[in-house]
């Protein structure tokens, strides 16, 4: 299983942290692991390479992190948001393979 943690500061969300792996299908052929991946990489390139945010991004097999600041966060909410939305709706469609936290700090 996949467990997705979204951290909110006052109302900002500051980053995220995933870790497993859906076992949904066999590696290469996993369309959950896939989904979850491609926005999770989308959402950390989008607000490295294209807002230029300082943030911390940790990726290994199995687990990625990113976090920022809550100021650097405050530009990034809407691509955070999306990967929210994102993540619920893949949580909803495949409840067995992706558990979705909001943590508050």
């Amino acid at each position: 299983m996949i467990r997705a943690v979204l951290t909110v500061e006052d109302g900002i969300i500051t980053g995220f942290s995933l870790s497993g792996h859906a076992d949904f299908a066999e590696q290469g052929s996993d369309i959950v692991c896939a989904a979850v991946s491609s926005a999770a990489y989308m959402a950390a390139n989008t607000v490295t390479d294209v807002q230029n945010l300082p943030c911390s991004v940790t990726a290994d097999d199995g687990y990625m992190e990113m976090h920022l600041s809550k100021q650097e966060a405050e530009q990034a909410q809407v691509i955070l948001n999306g990967l929210l939305l994102h993540l619920d709706a893949l949580c909803k469609e495949y409840p067995a393979f992706i558990n979705l936290k909001i943590s508050e700090v």
